[in-house]
């Protein structure tokens, strides 16, 4: 163990800020849900409780996914890739719900393209539940 560190974790290629990109897929339909980051207690966590936390660059803070939203995924394996430089979860997405804007996934904007280099992202799947439901304060 390196710095109160199992040796499996220092085996992540961790960026210059003690990170690393986090790919989070839904077990049942196979379907790319969010991108976060992770850094070495996030995972640690991630790994014993069955749960999926990150790491919040903007906030500075380790956060459970669906500890507001009651969205949480519950996590079914954990992927290394080729490089050791990121991460795959496999997770069972609480209510089908894992983005803030109240959609399954947080990759719902897909490039339309006209003709010549003309494109504009267009919305393509649809609000389950509004954020504002959602995120009651």
């Amino acid at each position: 163990m390196s710095a109160g560190f199992p040796d499996w974790i220092e085996q992540v290629a961790w960026n210059a800020d003690g990170l690393v990109p986090v790919v989070t897929q839904d077990a049942a339909s196979g379907r790319l849900l969010t991108q976060a980051w992770m850094n070495r207690e996030a995972l640690l966590r991630t790994a014993r409780e069955g749960l999926a936390i990150y790491w919040s660059r903007s906030r500075q803070v380790l956060w459970q996914k669906g500890e507001q939203s009651g969205h949480v995924q519950r996590v079914r394996e954990i992927r290394l890739d080729c490089d050791s430089d990121s991460l795959l979860l496999v997770v069972e997405q609480q209510d089908g719900i894992a983005c803030h804007t109240g959609r399954e996934s947080c990759y719902f904007q897909q490039l339309e393209r006209d003709q010549g280099d003309q494109a504009r992202w267009r919305t393509v799947d649809p609000v389950l539940k509004a954020p504002e439901d959602i995120y009651r304060r």
